[in-house]
């Protein structure tokens, strides 16, 4: 139980791009590119972009990879592909579960 709770504030999106931008160290500019180009995607209230404690895990990881010369593209490619994998285990995963 007590793991639910850590993981589920971990994914709230709550957080200013200001503060994110304070977090990363990336500016909001910067920050704003990454949504367009499909990296990133927070939540909108009246306007106003909000992230989870993930989402800046996730933009610091980008700016370490576009640090070592990795194309925006690549990330969005790579990450793709890991989110088609966890589908893919989730549904082997409930085939099996359902066959029980």
């Amino acid at each position: 139980m007590r793991g639910m709770r850590m993981e589920s504030y971990k994914h709230k999106k709550v957080i200013s791009i200001g503060i994110v931008s304070e977090l990363t160290g990336l500016s909001p500019r910067q920050i704003r590119y990454y949504e367009e180009r499909q990296l990133i995607f927070p939540d909108r209230s009246k306007g106003t972009r909000k992230y989870s404690f993930a989402d800046v895990e996730w933009l610091v990881e980008i700016a370490n990879k576009r640090e070592e010369g990795v194309q925006t593209r690549e990330i969005r490619y790579e990450m793709m592909k890991e989110i088609r994998e966890t589908m893919r285990k989730g549904q082997i995963n409930a085939h099996f579960r359902s066959r029980m």
